[in-house]
């Protein structure tokens, strides 16, 4: 086992877990700002940095350590600390060591991409490797780019009291998402935030005299204008490794994003090297990183019997405000395709529970073949969409009909009944 950072890998260490620990001290303080609508006298009177990033990192360093401890006082393992690349056909040297296997697994993941800005190299910034570990709370942050990272960090600093600005190239912020979805939640987002699309950056620059803060030249659709704040945050998206490890010189083949190409069973063309998570893997998300090593794991102890990776329906969510999560085509891609189909929309201020919440903007998306009434796709924004997508991903991976899972028993008045009635409406 060759590790050339922390173990636990980017979710354990700057990714999913720390960043929704983070988010929970955000959805806390969402909660004390919004309390007067339901007759509670409350004021958010800012936060304790230290304590909310100290109860983060008291919890995941010691994973870490422990981990990695863990792995080094296995039986029949060895852990080599250090940087590996290839140098041959199932050859790989590390810390000036060369060893083979007869089957080598390539999971080093990825890395934030940096794009290229003018002065950018002058300018102090953070990436979502580092944005969580910050000495103190900035006064002012600028998020480059309006994807899943932007999202939940913009909601993270913004309702801890750092004020927010999203800067994307694009006319909507998760533009991957399904049209009514993305729409929804960047009117949403930039009614709470600073948000500028259709905008480039031309050029940044510190802002003070000392070398601090950030100040950026962007041109907003033909108009030019500076944008200034107290800290920079890069989150334009991620690269793969393959580049560090050197994996052509292994033999071992990538595609145009420099990803690594492996077949239906995660193999790659080397025969016994096999690769897994963000380095190869299209949908770039913990929870199928853990399936296809499930996937390798048995490939290589049942090589008769070998299993394909399954990424059907490809489910995430956001853990932005709100919420926002998916499973499937969306209606976009459905008429792409030409797939003919029905569609279910549910507000959830026209269920019971969403009167209790207040909830005026969210809703419920299924979309169903309109011959067969499989669900093809479903989409959610709004409170706890992370958790109500669930029997929507089990019906679609199971293909179940849209019939099938509207006339099972729903909890009345459980938000879940906006799901019941987005179903029944088709």
């Amino acid at each position: 086992m060759i590790e050339k950072g922390k173990f636990g890998g980017t979710c354990l260490n700057s990714g999913c877990i720390p960043s929704k620990m983070l988010l929970q001290s955000a959805n806390v303080a969402e909660t004390v700002k919004t309390s007067g609508k339901f007759g509670v006298r409350s004021e958010f009177q800012g936060i304790d940095w230290k304590a909310v990033t100290g109860r983060v990192w008291d919890r995941i360093d010691p994973l870490s350590a422990g981990g990695e401890e863990y792995r080094d006082q296995q039986p029949n393992t060895t852990v080599f600390k250090g940087e590996a690349r290839f140098t041959g056909r199932k050859v790989i040297e590390v810390n000036g060591e060369q060893i083979t296997g007869r089957h080598i697994v390539i999971a080093a993941g990825g890395r934030p991409r940096i794009p290229e800005i003018p002065g950018l190299a002058d300018v102090t910034y953070y990436t979502s490797d580092e944005v969580m570990r910050l000495p103190e709370q900035p006064g002012s942050i600028i998020i480059l780019g309006g994807g899943y990272i932007g999202a939940e960090m913009g909601h993270f600093f913004g309702c801890i009291g750092t004020l927010v600005t999203v800067i994307d190239h694009g006319d909507k912020m998760i533009r991957v998402e399904d049209d009514d979805i993305c729409v929804r939640f960047t009117e949403i987002f930039s009614s709470q935030h600073r948000v500028l699309l259709n905008t480039d950056v031309v050029s940044a620059r510190p802002q003070n005299a000392d070398g601090t803060g950030v100040t950026l030249e962007v041109n907003v659709a033909g108009d030019r204008q500076e944008v200034s704040a107290d800290a920079l945050l890069i989150a334009s998206g991620r690269i793969p490794n393959s580049d560090l490890l050197r994996v052509e010189e292994g033999g071992v083949e990538i595609d145009e994003r420099g990803k690594v190409v492996t077949d239906d069973f995660l193999e790659t063309r080397v025969e016994g090297v096999w690769a897994m998570g963000d380095i190869t893997s299209p949908v770039e998300l913990k929870h199928f990183a853990n399936l296809e090593a499930r996937t390798i794991k048995h490939n290589i102890s049942n090589p008769g019997h070998k299993m394909k990776m399954d990424y059907r329906g490809r489910p995430y969510a956001v853990f932005a405000s709100p919420q926002v999560a998916s499973v499937g085509l969306t209606e976009r891609e459905v008429h792409e395709q030409g797939i003919p189909h029905i569609v279910g929309r549910q507000e959830y201020a026209a269920t019971a529970y969403g009167w209790a919440t207040e909830d005026t903007v969210s809703f419920v998306k299924v979309i169903a073949h309109a011959s067969n009434r499989r669900i093809l796709g479903a989409h959610i924004i709004g409170p706890q969409a992370s958790i109500l997508i669930q029997p929507l991903i089990i019906a679609y991976e199971l293909g179940q009909t849209v019939d099938d899972l509207a006339h099972v028993m729903y909890i009345h008045p459980a938000l879940t009944e906006v799901v019941e009635q987005a179903l029944l409406k088709i």
